[in-house]
């Protein structure tokens, strides 16, 4: 009997589904959007029709393959999300999502009470933000008592859709490291933070290991979807991480750069979690491992800011072809920090810049200023990854931008690392489904899943250059004059 295995990627945008036969060809795919309700700073979803979409998504998948054997059903996706769960397993209200910003309030009273040192040390993040739940939490404290007090458990998105699948309530350590509340050296939740927001740990779900069997799927859902009662569920772990897995990328070494509105890049820490940097640290997806994950959510967006702003009669399909008849832009240089900049210099304050404007220059070479200024960005962070005693071998990238080649290699240009585009975009999808088959044992680890299911179908290798260079350090004192202002 053929063996099959799904991947589902719990995404702000979209949920994405995968079907892999146990040869990890790609049978199928599909996604369905989320539908927000925001008003101001609110931004909500409805978690059970969520849940619902999901499973419908799966049984379209499981049409018409009765003959076949769904082995696992592995998770990764969007972490801070927060669902209020009441005595009788139901949201108490929708999911309060990771972009609401509702507890801003919260976030700056918990900051008075800890130090950014002291929650560095602790969960191994920079600040405290209005992402996290447990500001989340305390805002609900404040201002929803009912759902407050009623609330059982609190749950992460990932954890509760487990939960839904399952009846299995447990938290995956690599999405409990975005919460606020959870000590990632210690591996347990923290208490001081728990007293802060009012809550004990009875309250939360169970920590395990990320990549974890949750349980088999429960016998209405297995029904509803196609699946069996031996059909095991995977908690799984962080997109970002489970793109590592999906790209190949599971020793140190390798960075994985996720290009699209907000720019990422994931590694894992070579043996112990490196306190005292300037990097978020995360609790890996293999027991006591850590990767470090800057993000910069000026990436993609700058591009799409420039395109769509300056030169909107010009698709990207165009702009391409025309930067490839071009060198460079001369000596004009853009600072990409449009909503200011997270690593690694951590600037709300930093603004967007275009510097050295000459009449002979046009549109085109401004957007490919926007690209090298990001490109600029990129480096700054593989740096600040090397300061922290890492290696940066290579650049395994993955989302939109990897569609201009351009681009590509001005990546590999200003960095001065070889960057891969993997064949499979949707590596988070792909890592899923991989993280359930070496936990169903068809792989014996996940680098032998690699060797199977990850192949690269372009290389782009750096070329050095005085032009970059120049650029590069000029970029840098740009931003250092800006200071000054």
């Amino acid at each position: 009997m053929e063996k099959l295995y799904i991947g589902v990627d719990l995404g702000s945008t979209n949920i994405k589904v995968a079907l892999y036969d146990e040869h990890f060809c790609l049978q199928d795919s599909k996604s369905v959007p989320v539908e927000y309700q925001r008003d101001g700073g609110v931004v909500e979803f409805d978690v059970w029709a969520y849940c619902e979409d999901l499973t419908q998504v799966l049984a379209q998948l499981m049409q018409g393959r009765e003959g076949a054997l769904l082995r696992s059903v592995s998770f990764t996706g969007q972490a801070e999300s927060l669902v209020c769960v009441g005595v009788d397993g139901r949201p108490l209200m929708n999911a309060i999502s990771w972009m609401d910003e509702r507890s801003t309030d919260e976030a700056e009273l918990l900051s008075h009470e800890f130090s950014l040192d002291e929650v560095a040390k602790t969960t191994g993040q920079l600040e405290i933000s209005p992402a996290w739940p447990a500001t989340k939490i305390l805002w609900l404290k404040k201002h929803r008592c009912d759902v407050y007090n009623n609330t059982v458990t609190f749950m992460l998105l990932k954890d509760y859709v487990v939960f839904y699948l399952t009846g299995k309530k447990v938290a995956d350590m690599s999405i409990a490291t975005f919460s606020l509340y959870f000590d990632i050296y210690n591996k347990c939740y923290w208490e001081k933070m728990l007293s802060a927001i009012g809550i004990d740990e009875n309250r939360l779900p169970p920590l395990v290991e990320p990549c974890t069997v949750a349980g088999k799927l429960l016998p209405d859902i297995a029904k509803r979807i196609g699946g069996t009662c031996n059909t095991e569920v995977n908690i799984g772990t962080l997109d970002h991480f489970a793109a590592m897995i999906g790209t190949g990328n599971v020793e140190p070494g390798g960075i994985n750069l996720s290009m699209g509105t907000v720019m990422a890049l994931a590694t894992m820490a070579a043996d112990q979690s490196p306190l005292g940097n300037d990097v978020a640290v995360h609790y890996g997806f293999e027991p006591d491992t850590y990767v470090l994950l800057p993000v910069a959510a000026s990436g993609g967006v700058s591009l799409e800011w420039f395109r769509r702003t300056c030169m909107p009669q010009v698709d990207y399909g165009e702009l391409n072809r025309v930067l490839a008849q071009r060198a460079d832009c001369g000596q004009l240089l853009f600072l990409p920090y449009l909503v200011g900049t997270n690593a690694p210099e951590f600037d709300s304050d930093a603004t967007g810049v275009f510097w050295g404007l000459r009449q002979g220059n046009d549109a085109f070479d401004m957007a490919r200023a926007v690209m090298e200024g990001v490109a600029f960005l990129l480096r700054k962070n593989c740096q600040s990854l090397k300061a922290a005693g890492l290696p940066c071998d290579s650049i395994l990238a993955v989302g939109g931008g990897t569609k201009s080649a351009i681009w590509c290699q001005m990546w590999a240009d200003a960095s001065g690392i070889p960057v891969k585009i993997p064949q499979e975009q949707e590596a988070a999808c792909l890592g899923a489904a991989m993280i359930g088959a070496v936990a169903d044992g068809h792989f014996a680890s996940y680098a032998q899943a690699a060797d199977v299911c990850v192949a690269m179908k372009e290389t782009y290798l750096p070329n050095p250059s005085p032009y970059y260079e120049e650029k590069y350090r000029k970029f840098c004192g740009l931003y250092q004059a800006t200071l000054k202002l």
